[in-house]
């Protein structure tokens, strides 16, 4: 039988025969400056001469469902700042203890869309000339503190509790350095963090909402880490022994071992041990619960209706002039019997005034140039790194071509935000941006924008690779004053262009009057009774 202690603390009695979960006596962090336990992370079900943040799609399959271990940016509430951080559980064990087998069977236990699961065989430090040499012949010591670089993984996972992005370093074991590229990740609800020294720093201790020991027979970590050193990294089997006798059972007993105490939870037997997953994963369940990080997408869309209300439009806000030409095209593409091909040529007619207009605040210089009669002309140009649109999909994509038209060598990024309808939560299911998109002005395109709840998160995505916020400008065919209020607030540098404003959503969050929903009108597909002019269009791929 098993319980929660006043503590917090998972307890469970007949724990050798059945829960096989047991709660460790006291141990404060105080008493732990900074232990040294080992370092070669390796259950037996990973196949890999790489560290967990290879580059490959970061996807657990089950048999229920897909989960997407890279995380996904946080939903922001009406402020543009993230409501709660995520949980953390740090798993921590000796070398080929079974630590990734137990994070991946919570996960799969846990049943949620979005975890992070992030591994600290990528932290490990780059080796000199010196050091690779003393590594080849297996008399380096990796069950050291000065392997890892502490302070780039302590400043990683506070980063991803705080839910935002990170550039994860991917270790390559059979050259004892890292890859050129390194892997984007992003916070989620939930943190699985692990490795050997999991709980050997005070800083990483105060990241950690749960530590979980993973206690498995010397022995069998012994027979896995021979298999896994020998079939997977080719190392000779006298190699193997040698750099184990002499470094990594030592630090184990010595470093390891003793930080069993700071767990809250210590499963036996690994990952085999479902009984005490169970337990886990209930206990991550309340948790859950407790800190409501579940998203209330109506409520928080009923956050950002009544956040500012009856207040005047923002100085941010840039509004196509109403000529009767703006107001006879949006007369056609409002109209419901308008047919597809009016409306499309009717949209890329206003797109392309839109996309000029929004160009007119981008920053320029004087330059003088020479006509062809010998004259001087003191004009005009562009004063900044470079120009990127990105595209909140799918209807911000149509607005592509007018960019394209006006700007020649822009470049093009891509963003899919989609609503998942079980949970209402927001989720960043593709994204694709330049890698030096920080250095340029950034026009986001979504054609229209009801409560700002796609923008919102568009832009934090922009703000988390380093664009600065005063060069993001907002482009979009109709917005709701609500979204405008939104989006104005949480983020009162960015530049937001319009040509029309209508004052009203309704209980679904469509606008009124409105245009409908502009991604199904233009690319002529059935809209789904629940959809909202946020653009959070189902996947095209």
């Amino acid at each position: 039988m098993s319980a929660v202690c006043g503590d917090g603390r998972l307890s469970a009695m007949d724990c050798a025969d059945k829960s096989s979960v047991r709660s460790t006596s006291g141990g404060g962090e105080g008493s732990l400056d900074r232990l040294l336990p080992s370092v070669n992370t390796g259950p037996s079900p990973r196949k890999r001469t790489t560290s967990q943040c290879k580059s490959e799609p970061p996807l657990l399959r089950t048999s229920k469902r897909t989960i997407y271990t890279a995380g996904r940016p946080p939903w922001y509430n009406e402020h543009g700042t993230q409501s709660k951080e995520a949980f953390v559980i740090g798993l921590c064990g000796g070398s080929a203890s079974g630590k990734t087998t137990v994070a991946r069977k919570i996960i799969e236990a846990l049943d949620v869309p979005w975890v992070v699961l992030l591994s600290m065989d990528s932290f490990y430090k780059v080796l000199t000339p010196e050091q690779q040499l003393l590594a080849a012949n297996n008399d380096y010591n990796f069950d050291h503190p000065d392997a890892f670089d502490f302070s780039l993984l302590v400043h990683t996972l506070r980063k991803l509790k705080q839910g935002k992005s990170v550039k994860i370093p991917v270790y390559d074991f059979t050259t004892h350095g890292r890859q050129k590229e390194w892997k984007t990740v992003y916070g989620a609800s939930v943190i699985i963090f692990e490795g050997i020294m999991s709980f050997a720093d005070k800083e990483l201790l105060k990241l950690l909402d749960m530590k979980i020991f993973v206690d498995t027979d010397s022995d069998i970590r012994l027979v896995r880490r021979l298999r896994r050193d020998i079939t997977e990294r080719g190392r000779e089997i006298e190699g193997v022994i040698k750099q184990y006798n002499k470094f990594v059972k030592p630090a184990f007993e010595q470093y390891i071992e003793p930080t069993m105490r700071l767990a809250d939870i210590v499963v036996p037997r690994g990952g085999g041990n479902m009984v005490a997953i169970d337990l886990i994963v209930q206990h991550v369940h309340s948790q859950l619960e407790e800190r409501k990080l579940r998203w209330d997408i109506d409520g928080n869309r009923a956050a950002l209706a009544s956040a500012h209300q009856a207040q005047p439009l923002p100085q941010t806000l840039s509004v196509l002039e109403s000529t009767p030409q703006v107001r006879g095209m949006h007369t056609i593409i409002r109209n419901k019997e308008t047919s597809r091909d009016e409306f499309i040529f009717y949209s890329k007619r206003l797109m392309r005034l839109l996309i000029e207009r929004a160009l007119s605040f981008l920053p320029s210089q004087v330059h003088i140039v020479q006509t062809p009669q010998g004259e001087d002309y003191e004009g005009r140009n562009f004063h900044g790194k470079g120009i990127t649109g990105v595209s909140i999909l799918r209807a911000g994509e149509t607005m592509e071509p007018a960019l394209r038209a006006v700007c020649k060598d822009v470049r093009i990024g891509k963003i899919l935000i989609q609503t998942n309808q079980d949970t209402g939560e927001p989720e960043l299911h593709y994204l694709r941006l330049p890698k030096d998109i920080s250095e340029d002005h950034v026009i986001l395109m979504d054609c229209t924008v009801s409560t700002g709840a796609a923008a919102m998160m568009a832009i934090r995505v922009l703000l988390d690779h380093d664009v600065q916020e005063e060069k993001i400008l907002l482009v979009s065919l109709l917005m709701a004053e609500m979204g405008v209020h939104s989006v104005a607030y949480a983020f009162p540098q960015v530049k937001i262009i319009t040509t029309a404003v209508d004052k009203q959503v309704n209980h679904l969050f469509h606008i009124i009057p409105g245009i409908g929903n502009f991604g199904d009108r233009y690319f002529g597909t059935d809209a789904p009774q629940d959809w909202s002019d946020d653009d959070m269009d189902e996947p095209s791929y």
